[in-house]
């Protein structure tokens, strides 16, 4: 496909000149929104500049990999802002991961230092660490010398918990007053487009994490490409539950909103019932979640009770009574993203409405991303119309995966094979048939088997896992596994799925676990290996049978 022209911003694309850009623009406006915490632009940059500096004053500098654990908030995005603008590269972790997963992580990542809350959602984020890093109890603050991860040396805490190794986040912003404000500025001004900002790991860590390596200048010009493409604009005030170390609540939503003036509006949790009196209350324009979000909303008791005429896009059809969804006339924006690609590459503009026709696309490629459909088998490129596997390149493209090489990564020419299936047709849309691999889609959350059977299998009971994806009319799909258990061996599905819950992220937790006796029990092909596709239709019958009324 031949590109088109993108957008990118007028001022040089990394962290530190977006948001005092930003600031510039909109100064008092507020930024961003959680509980009784109102910070406006000037104060965000106010704030992680005097972070950023503390950070220099604590020994980190360009390229210091600087991990961040903290749900939606003022000061995720302050702590975002003050890794990243002096060069440091922020290591966006994920607060739904159990300890191992947290450890593997921090581990693969070669984490140097970590910003962390203390407590999030009734959740002991230092407790976990504890467990995520054994021998850590007995570190000293600022000198943790440990094998199992080798390269971390501090920890601060946002938060009134203050254990022996690690130090509080106030101390290392009071340590900026040995830092001047000219130093930052010349340390700013080193930071490059193609500097590394960040590393977004898009699923767990019990298999091989994979963490997508994404510049300054891609972070910042993709948000604002999309931005010109979207019915975004500075009187918005944004909602979403999407977690901020994903990149659709990163940069599909905060960094777009830099780029747009908006406000952003967060809470701890969400819940269909305050969600609603929080939209109501704070006069949102527009909520960007997945669907099983709004369609809660629409499904609570207290919906039509509701003011909610302050709403005006995002996934505002979803939000009107059933019987008022149809006439609706919402702009749609039909996309298809990945981590690698910081979020969409194909798109459909808020001006270009979708022919009756081509309901179902996927929009025309992002302005800037080249794209092309090639055969699985001979590796050629496929004519219009034709299905095969998406390959694609461009601006937005990740630097490379983590302590993967980039001819594993890459084909010699720069192309990145997606997996993912699907053809263009004669107008240049994109129709997307589904992942040529077995990644589970579950209620926008991406999740691979093998992290899941891997957990299965450290059980005693359990010889072998088999777990699948299984259709979903609200979630997408369902995590549903098979375990064959070892001779004499017992395992009820709700206590292997109780174990489960303890080891991994709720969200990979198999919705329905079958068991098997003994591993002769499940289909076999004639070639010794498990038929995948019986069992995976065994499952979705199994699964549907269980959830009847």
């Amino acid at each position: 496909m031949t590109p088109r022209t993108p957008f990118f911003p007028p001022f040089i694309p990394t962290s530190g000149a977006l948001i005092r850009a930003s600031a510039q623009q909109w100064g008092p406006k507020t930024l961003a929104v959680l509980g009784d915490q109102r910070l406006s632009y000037a104060e965000v940059d106010e704030r992680s500049a005097r972070l950023a500096r503390g950070l220099l004053a604590a020994g980190a500098g360009k390229g210091t990999r600087v991990g961040l654990l903290a749900g939606n908030s003022p000061e995720w995005i302050i702590g975002w802002l003050g890794i990243t603008r002096i060069g440091a590269v922020a290591i966006l972790l994920n607060t739904y991961n159990k300890a191992a997963e947290l450890g593997s992580v921090l581990r693969h990542a070669d984490a140097q230092m970590l910003l962390t809350v203390d407590h999030h959602l009734g959740h002991d984020y230092l407790d976990r660490l504890e467990t995520a890093i054994p021998g850590l109890t007995e570190q000293p603050a600022e000198r943790i010398f440990l094998e199992s991860h080798p390269y971390l040396r501090s920890v601060w805490t946002w938060g009134e918990a203050r254990p022996p190794w690690a130090m509080p986040m106030t101390l290392l912003e009071d340590r900026a007053d040995a830092v001047s404000e000219g130093l930052l500025r010349q340390c700013e001004s080193e930071v490059t487009p193609a500097d590394p900002m960040l590393v977004v790991y898009s699923s767990g860590s019990t298999a091989d994490p994979k963490g997508a390596i994404h510049s300054h200048g891609a972070t910042v010009r993709h948000a604002h490409n999309l931005w010109q493409m979207r019915d975004l604009i500075d009187r918005d005030v944004l909602y979403t539950p999407m977690p901020l170390f994903w990149v659709g609540g990163f940069s599909f939503t905060l960094v777009a909103a830099l780029h747009a003036g908006a406000t952003l509006v967060f809470e701890e949790q969400f819940d269909p019932e305050t969600t609603l009196a929080l939209i109501e209350q704070e006069r949102i324009t527009q909520v960007l979640g997945w669907p099983h979000m709004a369609k809660a909303l629409v499904d609570h008791p207290s919906f039509a009770e509701r003011d909610l005429s302050s709403l005006r896009s995002g996934s505002y059809a979803a939000l009107l009574p059933q019987a008022a969804q149809a006439a609706a006339e919402v702009p749609k924006a039909n996309s298809l993203g990945m981590t690698e690609t910081l979020g969409p590459h194909t798109f459909d503009a808020k001006d270009h409405p979708l022919p009756p026709d081509k309901e179902g696309s996927f929009g025309f490629p992002v302005p800037g991303m080249e794209h092309k459909i090639v055969d699985v088998v001979t590796l050629e490129d496929v004519p219009v119309g034709q299905s095969g596997e998406l390959w694609l390149r461009g601006y937005s493209l990740m630097l490379g995966l983590h302590k993967t090489e980039r001819d594993h990564t890459f084909t010699p020419d720069g192309w990145y094979r997606t997996g993912d299936g699907g053809h263009f047709d004669a107008d240049g849309h994109f129709y997307f048939t589904g992942r040529l691999g077995d990644l589970i889609k579950s209620s926008g959350m991406n999740i691979t088997p093998r992290d899941v059977e891997l957990v299965l299998e450290t059980m005693p009971e359990v010889t072998m896992a088999f777990v699948t994806g299984v259709p979903h009319a609200v979630r997408g799909q369902d995590v549903v596994a098979a375990i064959a258990l070892r001779p004499d061996a017992t395992l009820a599905p709700d206590e292997a799925r109780r174990r489960v819950k303890e080891l991994i992220a709720s969200y990979k937790v198999p919705r329905h676990i079958e068991v098997f006796a003994d591993q002769t029990d499940l289909p076999w092909l004639d070639s010794g290996k498990i038929d995948r596709r019986r069992l995976t239709a065994l499952l979705e019958e199994r699964h549907a049978e269980a959830n009847e009324p």
